[in-house]
């Protein structure tokens, strides 16, 4: 099996590219940070705070995560029930980020990552999928642009939802969620030893995938 690990900062359009060019080469794309969300998601909905390992660790087996595909499309299951749109709400952002930080919930999530790369040519994005979950993928990339970009590109997104929330907003949230992924103690965000750094800012979406897509034909080529 062929493992293609893409890590980097909130925004950077990893969920996106990753999609894209898992669909161009024909593998099963896995966004780990939904799984994350899912998590975090169902913390609120019990009402426990997120970043209180102590209120999230006894619920973990209460929950029941699935991922499946519909005509291409990743849908994430919780319990039965698909979030996939619940999960992508603006406040699911800092949930995600504060339960990823739990080392319970890592351990928690670790075996179904590794078992779908076990059994398929993966393309998976996160946070420490290169570093931690995937150390042996073959194709590791390391996905940024600049903080002002990434929150220029989420704005916009959110506009498109019909999300009202500012610019400044935006770029506030990114930098927090930035500095507690970057500081936190368990897998904290860094690029491994053995990635490529591919710095989105300036280009298109289309220039972004092409680029992302060129470096994993290449590299494949040296498997």
């Amino acid at each position: 099996m062929i493992s293609v690990a893409i890590d980097g900062p909130a925004g950077a359009g990893k969920s996106t590219i990753a999609r894209a060019v898992a669909q161009k080469l024909g593998y099963l794309y896995v966004d780990t940070g939904a799984l994350y969300r899912a998590i975090g998601l169902y913390a609120r909905r019990q009402g426990a705070d997120p970043a209180q390992g102590e209120q999230v660790c006894p619920l973990l087996p209460q929950i029941q995560l699935s991922l499946r595909y519909v005509d291409g499309v990743q849908h994430v299951t919780l319990n039965g029930e698909d979030v996939s749109e619940d999960i992508r709400l603006p406040e699911m952002s800092s949930a995600a980020s504060q339960v990823s930080a739990i080392p319970q919930v890592r351990d928690f999530l670790f075996d179904l990552q590794q078992n779908l790369a076990q059994e398929h040519n993966v393309v998976m994005d996160g946070r420490d999928i290169g570093t931690v979950v995937l150390p042996q993928a073959q194709v590791k990339i390391y996905l940024t642009a600049t903080p002002q970009e990434r929150a220029r590109r989420r704005h916009l997104e959110l506009l498109g939802k019909g999300i009202d929330q500012s610019y400044d907003q935006v770029l506030q949230d990114v930098l927090q969620r930035d500095y507690n992924d970057s500081h936190r103690a368990v897998a904290p965000l860094k690029q491994a030893q053995d990635a490529v750094c591919i710095d989105t800012t300036g280009l298109d979406f289309e220039q972004s995938l092409q680029t992302v897509y060129q470096h994993i034909l290449s590299r494949q080529a040296q498997v």
